[in-house]
């Protein structure tokens, strides 16, 4: 699971809600969603990097791999924020580089810049983290919201055919059930025979996170996944009011957190599939 902004939703990233995702969700994976603007990290870098060191303790020591999310939206070029991404993945590297389950998301979502804008981007922070952590798995964004390129008119040829000049990386995709269809699908497809994909952030609803949930869509995606041996994170653990928040609005801080009592219906439905994959 993947909370939603650290700065928006501190209550929900309990003690008793990381043992619920452990426990009784069992899930393997958390990805921690620390937005860069909106009032996150660059109000107060210390703050936040200091919250997200706190979050990858609490997930480690219940055995879930963490994915150290740098939540970067708009501006959608990665760029803008290189010298804060510096400064933010040289600390966490030098902190939890030795850590076997920490995952570096480099760039959450670019949008309106060339993939070779991105890659150079890339290219750039990953031996930040590389001074530090040298095997680390990074994950880097494509295109479009990291659809591959999709969502602005391109497909995969563009990441498959001019890959970033690094070792142990992932690419990641991101989908939202009632608003990509088919051609998302069969572009995640193709891209995972060719290159490592990682869907770091799915909803089953539109792309707003809100709306009504396309289960049967979603379980499409689910199944394709499964078959390429696609590993994923659903958005968001959060009790926000929007739909592809699984809790019900006022759940935290207090929970609870395990069951389905204060769960909305894609909760309920993610949360099953995530106990029984």
């Amino acid at each position: 699971m993947s909370t939603h902004g650290i700065q928006w939703f501190p209550n929900c990233y309990s003690n008793a809600a990381f043992d619920a995702l452990a426990t009784d969700w069992r899930a393997d994976v958390v990805r921690l969603s620390m937005y860069v603007q909106e009032g996150g990290y660059e109000t107060n870098p210390r703050l936040f990097t200091d919250r997200m060191h706190s979050y990858i303790e609490q997930a480690s020591a219940r055995g879930m791999y963490v994915i150290v999310d740098w939540h970067m939206l708009d501006p959608g070029d990665p760029n803008y924020n290189l010298s804060r991404a510096r400064t933010f993945f040289t600390e966490i590297a030098q902190r939890h580089g030795g850590k076997p389950n920490i995952l570096y998301e480099v760039a959450n979502e670019p949008s309106g810049v060339s993939w070779s804008t991105i890659k150079s981007y890339a290219e750039q922070i990953i031996p930040v983290i590389r001074a530090q952590d040298p095997d680390g798995v990074v994950l880097v964004g494509t295109r479009a919201w990291s659809s591959l390129g999709v969502s602005e008119g391109a497909n995969e040829n563009e990441v498959v055919n001019n890959r970033v000049n690094a070792t142990n990386i992932m690419y990641t995709f991101h989908f939202y059930a009632a608003s990509h269809g088919q051609s998302y699908l069969d572009t995640l497809s193709r891209a995972a025979d060719r290159v490592p994909m990682f869907v770091t952030e799915f909803g089953t609803q539109t792309s707003s996170g809100d709306g009504a949930n396309d289960f049967n869509r979603a379980q499409q995606y689910l199944n394709l996944m499964a078959t390429k041996q696609i590993s994923w994170v659903n958005w968001n653990f959060s009790d926000d009011f929007r739909s592809g928040a699984v809790l019900t609005t006022g759940t935290c801080p207090n929970g609870p957190y395990a069951g389905t009592s204060r769960l909305k219906p894609a909760g309920t439905w993610i949360r099953d599939h995530i106990r029984n994959r």
